[in-house]
């Protein structure tokens, strides 16, 4: 861990769009290559990263509620101030951060040029903690159920600065619904309704129309190593820990910051 460097994990692939690109572009993107952000540059240079956050709040918010999202761009639905690194920044200097505010995605710049990112994903093979997961998981849930209207998961999601909630009915859990499945629904509800209907809509909206289901659950007996990789390979952000019923929740950035 002491000699590795932000080059060795980093994504260098980096899928990016263009300043001008529209937000109806950027969320094919997000959705055919299941990612939540995505650097914006102009003339190579990089000048923000869209967040399914900021497309949450924009389409969300009531000045926005007027605007199709085919007449918003990357401009108007990104993130301007954020940290970056260098392919030779020590990734122990990275685990400082995680869990602290700001953004969850690190681009990686070299002599002005974007030549990667790190994300918590790329984190996750470091995890080698055998604990049990049920050592480090949130206990006290924040959850919604089927039935709950989507703008109130959009509220409990931003007041609690938070990504996902588990879907719950009668302690089972159903699915999830995360910032990204509600910055869909809310572009699809924009997309395909007159504005003069979208607010009834958007008030009548339910979370079963919305969460991607079922949901990938783990045991509170598995370790946290193991936690770690099924996130990895299932390219989720948490995990929902079940024994006959819900127990709590693991995140990425609990098993990282172990």
């Amino acid at each position: 861990m002491e000699k590795l460097r932000v080059k060795d994990i980093m994504t260098e692939d980096v899928i990016w769009v263009d300043k001008n690109d529209s937000l109806e572009h950027i969320l094919y993107l997000m959705e055919k290559n299941d990612i939540t952000k995505i650097p914006v540059l102009e003339n190579g240079k990089l000048i923000g990263v869209v967040t399914d956050g900021e497309i949450v709040e924009k389409l969300g918010s009531i000045r926005k509620r007027d605007v199709n999202p085919a007449h918003l761009h990357a401009t108007s639905v990104m993130v301007r101030e954020f940290d970056t690194v260098t392919p030779d920044t020590p990734v122990k200097e990275i685990l400082k951060t995680v869990g602290l505010p700001g953004l969850t995605m690190l681009p990686v710049i070299d002599q002005d040029r974007l030549v990667g990112v790190v994300t918590k994903a790329d984190l996750l093979p470091l995890v080698e903690d055998e604990r049990p997961v049920r050592e480090i998981m949130t206990k006290n849930v924040l959850s919604v159920s089927p039935g709950d209207r989507v703008i109130h998961a959009r509220r409990l999601i931003i007041e609690n600065d938070i990504a996902r909630l588990p879907v719950i009915e009668e302690g089972k859990v159903l699915g999830i619904i995360a910032e990204m499945d509600i910055a869909r629904a809310l572009a699809n509800l924009k997309r395909s309704i007159p504005y003069r209907h979208q607010k009834h809509h958007l008030e009548e909206m339910l979370v079963r129309d919305a969460m991607k289901s079922p949901a990938i659950v783990g045991r509170p007996d598995m370790s946290i190593k193991e936690a770690a990789r099924k996130m990895l390979e299932e390219n989720i952000g948490c995990l929902p820990i079940v024994e006959e019923k819900i127990e709590g929740i693991v995140t990425r950035t609990d098993v990282v910051k172990t």
